[in-house]
Order: C-alpha cells, then structure tokens, then sequence
C-alpha cells in the first residue's frame, strides 16, 4: 500500500469500512482491432477497497503530491494523451468500470445498488478549475449507488486528524505520524507546513 493509500486506508475505516490494499479484477473486452473481432482479459486495479454490511467501496487513489496534480482531461478521458487516459480507465471508460462493478458484486456478494465508486486525490492541477470539473463530471457519472465520489485532501485529512484524536492507542503508521506532529505542536492551526509552502 502507498503511503497516500495509507491515509485514505485510515479515512475510510472512520467510516466502519474494513479495508483491503489493491485488488485486480479481471475485465474481458473487444480490442481496438478493425480488420476482425479480437477480445482480450486485463487486469484492472482497484487501490483500496472498503467493506461494511450495507457499502463496498471502490476507490481509485491519485496522490500527485509534489507533482503537477490530477488533471481534469485525463479523469474524464477528454485528452488525447492516451498514457494519461489510460491511468483512469477505471473512471472514464464506462464499460470497464461497469464490468470492474459487476466483478466486485460477484467476488464479494453485494448488490449492485451497495458500491460506490470514489476518487481520492492528494492535489490537483493548477488553482481549483481542474478539482471543479472532475467534480461536476462525476455528478454525472452513474455507477452502482450513484454518481463518482470525489474527496480531495481536505476530506481525508479531515478524518484521518479526528481518527488520531481518539485516545486508543493504534500501531497505525498514519496514526502515529498525527500524533507525533501534534505533540510537536505542528498541527495546530496556523502551525508551519513541514513540507514548507508550494
């Protein structure tokens, strides 16, 4: 598991999911062939997967810390930098995220009405119009339970500083990093950025 993976690892068991690392689903499609007919089997992955009794979550993590971030073309396919599309054809190929779906309600024994897919991203590009079309993008996508969830650092964050207040002791790396940062008196607000401003 990423150490980004890790964080959302933690946000989501906030949520009573039990979490599992990537999984890779098996997906049978028609190649790009024009001359006859050729079907293929890939493995598509999912990063992190979460289970409760009523909820599975499929969830695609993009950390793209330190670098440009996630760009919104490449999430919905609308790009012609096929290597970036390909990096979210578990989002913007409908008829593979349909048959990673199917392949997760057969593996694990939900209704198709119980998974969610999400997208966790750490940053993404440039200042906020990139994070405002993949999320009015995913508003339209319909999947399983309903449209492409879309958490942003904050989000996750956000639960892992909560999960970290409780007073139980976890040997949860995540966990303990929080706690070392705040007994260092670094996550209070207003507390310099250990990374240093970008």
């Amino acid at each position: 598991m990423e150490a980004f993976e890790s964080f959302v690892a933690v946000a989501l068991e906030a949520e009573g999911l039990v979490v599992s690392p990537a999984v890779k689903f098996p997906v049978r499609l028609q190649t790009r062939r024009k001359d006859h007919k050729e079907m293929q089997t890939h493995g598509y992955e999912v990063d992190l997967i979460g289970a409760r009794a009523d909820r599975l979550v499929l969830a695609t993590v993009k950390s793209y810390l330190g670098s440009r971030g996630v760009v919104a073309e490449h999430v919905t396919g609308e790009t012609t930098n096929e290597a970036a599309r390909r990096r979210y054809s578990l989002l913007n190929r409908p008829e593979v995220r349909g048959k990673v779906v199917k392949a997760a309600v057969k593996a694990y024994g939900y209704r198709t009405r119980h998974v969610e897919l999400r997208l966790y991203v750490g940053k993404f590009a440039g200042s906020g119009a990139n994070e405002k079309a993949v999320r009015a993008w995913a508003k339209r996508q319909r999947v399983g339970a309903g449209p492409v969830g879309v958490y942003g650092l904050a989000d996750v964050v956000g639960e892992v500083r909560q999960a970290a207040s409780r007073t139980e002791y976890r040997d949860n790396p995540v966990l303990v990093t929080m706690k070392v940062l705040a007994a260092a008196g670094m996550l209070s607000e207003g507390a310099p950025d250990p990374g240093g401003s970008r």
